[in-house]
């Protein structure tokens, strides 16, 4: 087994989010082994992953705690560390077989592409779930500027909250109880606000609910959030998005998208990321 510290959608060490990854040539090792090393690794996922075929992985994820059946930064994590080993190439595709069954993952250009589920709008905010929303972050009454908040899903739903300009997002003051008794009762993750800027789309996600206050980088919100933008004509199908998350904790992270869409009008969704190899 070697082990390694692999800091996901970024191309800065001690950015984005960080994930164990775990090599073996043999089999994995049982479940309990498995729960002990990522504990000792304490990141909140850790992959242990080996290769069975020439383009086919077994990848498995455990927090410090539990087996989880997939983890998007602790994938990007994995298949970056195959590539800057020489253990995989680019231009190429792989499988990962996962518990959430097989993910097809594309290597390109330094990047690693994952597929997100089906995209879905699931309904705008109430009135007063806005009120609550903006007092609940500090926020004066015009913060949204031209767009509203709603609630979208690329596998996990999240509040997508709008703000008119990154100095908004900059200051933010979260009431982390107010916003977890909110997702709660709207049975979302958690919320992702971001503010459109030239150079790039800028977020930051808290998921209080479930103990994140603030994550570094999310790839199934900023999927989530290419779908919300794109239903607003605010991204098109085949260009490649990037999205900046991570700032205010000190993480940078890039997290970039691509949306398609089908001859059968079927939209769909990939997010991909680098990532920075800081031990093993």
């Amino acid at each position: 087994m070697k082990l390694y510290t692999v800091d996901a959608f970024t191309d800065v060490p001690l950015g984005g989010n960080p994930a164990g990854v775990a090599l073996f040539e043999g089999a994995l090792p049982d479940e309990e082994e498995m729960r002990r090393v990522a504990a000792q690794m304490g990141y909140s996922e850790t992959a242990f992953l080996r290769r069975i075929g020439p383009e086919r992985f077994v990848v498995r994820y455990f927090t410090p705690v539990e087996e989880v059946a997939l983890c998007g930064h602790a994938t990007v994590g994995s298949f970056s560390l195959l590539l800057q080993k020489g253990l995989i190439e680019g231009g190429r595709t792989y499988i990962a077989e996962t518990g959430a069954g097989d993910i097809r993952v594309d290597v390109a250009d330094g990047l690693v592409w994952l597929d997100m589920a089906s995209p879905r709008e699931l309904g705008a905010l109430s009135e007063a779930d806005e009120a609550a929303l903006l007092a609940m972050y500090g926020l004066p009454a015009d913060a949204f500027g031209t767009l509203r908040p709603a609630i979208v899903d690329t596998g996990l739903p999240d509040i997508m909250m709008p703000l008119a300009c990154p100095a908004l997002l900059a200051a933010l003051k979260p009431d982390m109880e107010a916003i977890s008794l909110l997702s709660k009762r709207l049975s979302v993750t958690g919320v992702h606000a971001f503010a459109c800027a030239e150079d790039a789309v800028h977020c930051r996600n808290f998921a209080p609910l479930y103990g994140i206050d603030e994550e570094s980088a999310t790839g199934t919100s900023n999927g989530a959030l290419t779908y919300y933008l794109y239903r607003r004509d605010l991204v098109f199908p085949d260009k490649t998005n990037l999205f900046v998350q991570g700032e205010a904790m000190g993480k940078p992270s890039k997290v970039y998208s691509r949306l398609t869409q089908g001859e059968n009008g079927v939209v769909s969704i990939r997010v991909g990321g680098s990532a920075v190899v800081r031990e093993g």
